[in-house]
């Protein structure tokens, strides 16, 4: 997820959802919307449903430290987002609540009524640094896709690839705070639709990018809809098997926090995680083919 800076969250909400009343809204900044019933309720819905119906491996999960730490996943399936439920579950089950996730979301998304109200009580709230820091600071662990709708909404020929673009604050975000980067790389999670095009172009036309805050405006194959134009609505995904595995962690004690203000720097490191998720996005493609 994009963690630039935006104007007003309950001001934009105000505007793309005129007939929704502020009260019906979790705070999207607040760190207090977590109820752990609700993060219980929703890891075994998806252990039973989404990890059952995708046949879905997650390994690694021993490699997770302990304390404040940043998530790093390639980012698929848009909406449906398998590879975020599968995770969550894993980890619920294994590690415990401790070791689930914040996530920083999209503010337009998580302006949205009815998205507001299920996934702020999970542990969702807007992408900032801000917001990022201080669940860090805390000790939290941090959930943040990078490529955001790059990668989420990225073509289908492109489904084995990590899509970062040219955004770095992540890295930024690890350096400042201390906590090591734990990246997260998920196969097959981008075949639950088919992306014939990102349209890139037709977003900057259209007033997309400007106003919604997204790059790409996608031509979509999905059940039940067939072709759709722009983000889709929620589908029926394809069957495919999901391999998720959690990398070692990378520790960034040789930066100071002063260096998260140096570009080429981060951007030197973002590309080395990238290169990094990228190996083993190859490596999960091929057994999945296998």
């Amino acid at each position: 997820m994009d963690l630039r800076a935006s104007p007003a969250p309950i001001e934009r909400a105000t505007v793309l959802y005129p007939h929704c009343p502020m009260a019906a809204y979790f705070d999207i900044d607040s760190l207090d919307n977590r109820d752990p019933a609700s993060v219980e309720r929703i890891a075994r819905f998806a252990k039973a449903t989404i990890t059952r119906y995708h046949r879905a491996e997650v390994r690694g999960l021993e490699r997770i430290p302990t304390g404040g730490a940043l998530y790093v996943g390639n980012h698929s399936s848009f909406t449906y987002t398998p590879d975020t439920w599968i995770l969550g579950a894993a980890v619920y089950y294994r590690l415990g609540l401790q070791d689930v996730p914040y996530g920083l979301a999209h503010e337009v998304v998580l302006s949205n009524p009815l998205v507001n109200r299920a996934i702020c009580p999970l542990g969702a709230v807007r992408a900032s640094h801000a917001n990022g820091e201080r669940l860090l600071r805390s000790g939290k662990k941090v959930l943040v896709y990078p490529g955001g709708d790059l990668d989420a909404m990225r073509p289908f020929r492109k489904r084995n690839e990590v899509v970062f673009g040219t955004r770095t604050g992540f890295v930024r975000l690890a350096v400042r705070t201390g906590v090591p980067i734990i990246p997260v790389v998920t196969a097959g999670a981008h075949s639950t639709f088919i992306i014939l095009d990102d349209l890139q172009w037709l977003a900057r036309l259209s007033g997309a990018a400007r106003f919604l805050r997204v790059k790409v405006w996608p031509l979509t194959l999905s059940i039940p809809w067939g072709l759709t134009l722009g983000p889709p609505l929620p589908w029926l995904p394809f069957p495919s098997k999901i391999l998720i595995e959690v990398l070692d962690p990378i520790t960034l004690d040789h930066l100071e926090p002063a260096d998260a203000d140096n570009p080429a720097l981060m951007r030197e490191t973002a590309d080395q995680i990238r290169i990094t998720m990228q190996v083993t996005l190859s490596r999960l493609a091929a057994e999945r083919r296998g």
